[in-house]
């Protein structure tokens, strides 16, 4: 009930829609705008998926960050294939993107950790994330000790860094009456060009 999607009024370009609607999304103040799931699969074909935040996007794809040694980080590893889902209940809209990830180079990972609060930093060293731990002592001992190792100016670890997931499809769903949702999904082609096509609902 909040707004129609056609073939009209999209921008040509998926990456200019997904600015426009994450613009409306930033304007109507929804909380973590920027959250989004992201779905991996094992070499095997296991799927799993967890959210994690959109830091960053432009023509060359959308940009997060992690531990490569987590289970997400061994997936992307093994299988470099991923999808996301970004969901603004508010606005009745959803995004799904499908497509091949890669890592980001050092010096994306190092500027952005530069960014991150101290206490994120030192996370990242404290934390062997996804692994199997004793207790809660565990992770505050840990901190305990990458504090007095690094103290105020902390390096990013070796493990940490950032991935971009390249879009090979972008589907845009913008809820509808009667749950005639509209859904339009652009698809690049061999050659690099966008094409739109409707889906029924």
């Amino acid at each position: 009930m909040k707004d129609e999607l056609t073939e009209q009024t999209i921008a040509p370009d998926p990456i200019m829609q997904f600015q426009k609607w994450f613009d409306d999304a930033l304007a109507r103040n929804i909380p973590d705008a920027n959250a989004m799931m992201l779905a991996t699969a094992t070499r095997e074909g296991r799927v799993s998926a967890r959210i994690v935040l959109l830091k960053g996007f432009d023509e060359r794809g959308f940009c997060f960050f992690t531990n490569f040694l987590s289970a997400k980080g061994k997936q992307l590893t093994a299988n470099a294939s991923a999808a996301l889902v970004f969901f603004w209940q508010a606005l009745e809209r959803q995004v799904r993107i499908e497509g091949t990830v890669s890592r980001m180079s050092d010096a994306e990972a190092d500027a952005y950790f530069r960014t991150r609060p101290h206490g994120s930093q030192i996370g990242a060293w404290a934390s062997p994330q996804s692994e199997v731990i004793s207790n809660r002592a565990f992770l505050e001992k840990r901190v305990e000790e990458s504090e007095r190792k690094y103290g105020e100016n902390v390096p990013r670890p070796s493990h940490w860094g950032g991935y971009r997931l390249e879009p090979l499809s972008i589907e845009f769903w913008q809820g509808r009456a009667d749950r005639m949702h509209d859904r339009l999904i652009y698809r690049k082609s061999a050659a690099g060009d966008w094409h739109i096509e409707r889906l029924a609902p």
